[in-house]
């Protein structure tokens, strides 16, 4: 990861992840909830904090990997380079907390889940002549 501000953000999936297929590099975005809480003793309840919104890019094989793993509603852990995005709309210019995903996985703290490896197409080994060589 290059140099930058890098943060874990622990939240929950808000969006699907919506995969751009195409030429060049794979790329996947979502979007990420992360709200805070704290026990109040006093209330004798758990209190919410200021929700924060996250937009995740994943490129190249992660983003192929989220794809094919996250859903909306899942508990997630994202791990990246944080950064700000500008755009401009009709009602007038906006800003976006970007974080460019270098690991993202479910939290196992609220549940379990099964790693499939993910195979990469190789080129087809050469056939077994069944030749001995010295």
């Amino acid at each position: 990861m290059t140099n930058g501000v890098t943060i874990t953000v622990v939240g929950w999936a808000a969006t699907d992840p919506r995969e751009v297929v195409g030429e060049g590099v794979p790329f996947t975005s979502f979007r990420v909830a992360s709200t805070p809480r704290r026990y109040d003793a006093r209330a004798g309840a758990w209190q919410d904090g200021r929700t924060e919104w996250f937009t995740v890019k994943a490129f190249r094989d992660t983003a192929v990997n989220v794809a094919g793993s996250v859903r909306k509603g899942d508990p997630v852990v994202v791990h990246g380079r944080l950064r700000t995005e500008e755009w401009d709309t009709e009602s007038g210019p906006r800003t976006g907390l970007v974080v460019d995903a270098g690991a993202v996985g479910h939290d196992l703290s609220r549940g379990t889940a099964v790693f499939t490896r993910r195979t990469h197409a190789t080129a087809e080994a050469p056939a077994d002549t069944g030749a001995v060589t010295s």
